[in-house]
């Protein structure tokens, strides 16, 4: 006879956008990443195959949908729909990194919110729920009618700095308006004061700096931010902050996106560091730029999985950090 109390039949699956990051995860979980065929039609269309049972399983696949966007969310809806016809109990996506986010609002009159549209096809698909990280915007976990957390990287970042001791006279800076409760909670980690850009966006991908707010003269910066794309942004506050007086800047950020030439005005500009997560796979500029430090979030969604599949709280997991594994340094 079966005991209802037995231990959770879970399964734990990959797809394309990021295997290193699902390797610590799987490792932390104490989970083998279970195996699946991916294949391409003569046309480019995405074809998949599990290759073991799901039956009545609890399936969690881990995918990013970051650069190629589409490719990454195609794989991921294919994959759902693979898992739901298998009759897997439920599906969760480990979705580090939420791509359309920026999409979240009209902006102009005619415009999609692609945000809402992505958590259609997620939910259509068959998705029961979702785990993130920073989503750009806090309201995108109302575009769902399913359970979706969205864990900060805050605490992981602000820790990379915490442990490194090397740091005096720190103030922590908000590249923008938007992004000031983000810089607040980073700056009470690390007992700092905190300063704000503001700026003017006139297109996408273009920042001007208008002024600072507070002050920074003589102390080292520390600019937060959600993502960084192409780079602009951070390098422009950056001029600013040191024409101000900051002594040195270092930036963190939970995405690196680093589209386009985001590695080569880095590494021309006047910052120390960036330190990001691998909720995206670095691209191999980024790799050997000696300016760009990588802190993996593996072990604390390794830890979530535990946490969800024996019904224990997952917020803990995120309050108290004392581990941190630099995966990539200069």
């Amino acid at each position: 006879m079966v005991e209802f109390n037995e231990v959770r039949k879970t399964k734990l699956f990959a797809l394309n956008s990021n295997k290193e990051l699902a390797e610590i995860i799987a490792k932390e979980a104490n989970l083998p990443l279970s195996e699946i065929e991916m294949f391409r039609f003569s046309d480019g269309e995405i074809g998949l195959n599990i290759s073991e049972s799901v039956r009545g399983y609890d399936v969690y696949v881990i995918q990013s949908t970051s650069n190629p966007a589409n490719e990454h969310l195609m794989e991921l809806l294919i994959f759902a729909d693979a898992v739901k016809r298998a009759s897997a109990k439920s599906l969760t996506v480990i979705m580090p990194y939420y791509g359309y986010s920026r999409q979240d609002r009209k902006a102009k009159s005619r415009q999609p919110i692609t945000a809402k549209l992505v958590a259609d096809l997620l939910q259509i698909a068959g998705i029961d729920r979702v785990l993130s990280m920073d989503l750009h915007a806090a309201q995108i976990q109302g575009f769902f009618n399913i359970p979706i957390d969205n864990f900060p990287a805050g605490p992981l970042l602000a820790n990379y700095f915490l442990k490194k001791k090397q740091h005096n006279d720190i103030v922590v800076v908000s590249p923008d308006h938007g992004g000031a409760t983000r810089a607040r909670k980073f700056a009470k980690i690390l007992d700092a004061p905190m300063a704000i850009i503001d700026k003017r966006r006139p297109e996408p991908n273009r920042a001007e700096v208008m002024s600072i707010i507070g002050d920074v003269k003589g102390k080292t910066a520390i600019m937060i931010d959600d993502i960084v794309d192409t780079a602009g942004t951070l390098v422009a506050g950056a001029e600013a902050l040191i024409e101000s007086g900051a002594v040195d800047v270092y930036a963190a950020a939970t995405h690196p996106i680093f589209s386009g030439n985001a590695i080569e005005r880095i590494n021309e500009s006047r910052i120390k560091e960036v330190v990001v997560t691998d909720t995206i796979k670095l691209s191999e500029a980024a790799i050997k730029s000696k300016k760009v430090v990588q802190v993996s979030i593996g072990n604390l969604l390794g830890q979530s999985i535990v946490h969800i599949s024996q019904d224990k709280p997952i917020s803990q997991i995120f309050d108290k950090i004392e581990t941190l594994e630099v995966i990539k340094s200069e």
